[in-house]
């Protein structure tokens, strides 16, 4: 699959996996609901990668890398994102995780030695303040309680514990591994933490089953898990854990347009600017110049291999 269908796939799964979790936390507890999604799709991830007899083996020190990935990304940070949605409008999360391709690139800089680049850095600029152009409005609110502040922090920790599970994942992906199995695992030791942290929080496991939150469920157990998770850490692979955080730019455009739809949020001139920035911004982070024709046939390779099209 190319590059840009993975992308897409991400933008557009994840883009509608914001209101799906509303339906999750009127009827679980947070830490449940997180246990509940990545148990179902880790066991579905390592039950497959059985049935098609893929490695499931591992060394102890690749489990501590899966372990790292699944108990930051897959677990804390989506506790996170679950409490948060509880303080704080859907906006001032989106506008956190557009702060993702920054914090990305950080965090390899740091981490990867990964060089950054300054097209990659202004088009993050530029889709970070194109989100923030579009929910500017929600920003007033920050001051008007505790709870409001509660529920920003909370995002801006998910947003850092997303980077470091990425950054875990793009580690071990250099040595080679990768697939459904090391993805698999870092579910399951997401659910087994979520699990954990409900025990310890002293969290009820009772549901307030309904047909929306089967559904919910469902759909971020199946798409908004095994399906993104899958095409996003291909990205990383392909394209580096700075580049791949785009899609966090993109998916709280696509978020606006099911709250619209779903939720009568009302478009208006700095939404549309908005809009145009956080596009421009992932184009200019996407766009990879072709080599000129006087390039040496092996600097034309080594590109294209950089660029996984």
């Amino acid at each position: 699959m190319s590059t840009t269908s993975l992308y897409a796939i991400c933008v557009l799964i994840w883009g509608t996996t914001w209101f799906a979790i509303t339906a999750q936390i009127d009827a679980v507890a947070p830490e449940v609901g997180v246990a509940l999604r990545f148990g179902m799709a880790g066991a579905l991830l390592l039950g497959y990668s059985r049935w098609r007899q893929l490695e499931l083996r591992f060394t102890p020190r690749l489990h501590m890398m899966f372990a790292l990935q699944g108990l930051t990304g897959l677990c804390a940070s989506y506790i996170f994102i679950y409490h948060a949605e509880r303080f704080v409008v859907s906006g001032v999360v989106a506008v956190g995780y557009a702060a993702s391709p920054l914090v990305g690139m950080l965090a390899a800089r740091a981490f990867l030695g990964t060089p950054m680049s300054r097209r990659v850095a202004a088009g993050g600029s530029l889709g970070l303040a194109g989100v923030a152009l579009i929910f500017g409005h929600e920003f007033g609110r920050l001051g008007a309680s505790p709870e409001v502040v509660l529920g920003a922090a909370l995002t801006a920790a998910a947003v850092l514990l997303s980077a470091v599970s990425t950054i875990a994942s793009a580690r071990y992906q250099r040595e080679g591994i990768s697939g459904w199995s090391p993805l698999g695992w870092a579910m399951a030791y997401g659910a087994a933490g979520s699990v954990l942290a409900a025990l310890v929080a002293g969290r009820s496991w009772q549901i307030a089953w309904s047909w929306p939150f089967v559904a919910s469920l469902a759909y971020l157990t199946l798409a908004g898990s095994v399906v993104t998770f899958g095409a996003f850490y291909t990205l990383v692979h392909r394209i580096g854990p700075a580049r791949a955080g785009y899609i966090g730019v993109l998916t709280p455009l696509v978020a606006l347009v099911v709250s619209s739809w779903l939720e009568g949020f009302a478009w208006t001139g700095e939404t549309m600017a908005g809009v145009v920035l956080a596009i421009a911004g992932n184009v200019l982070a996407m766009w990879t110049p072709r080599p000129a024709a006087s390039v040496a046939i092996v600097q034309t390779s080594e590109s294209s291999t950089t660029t996984g099209a």
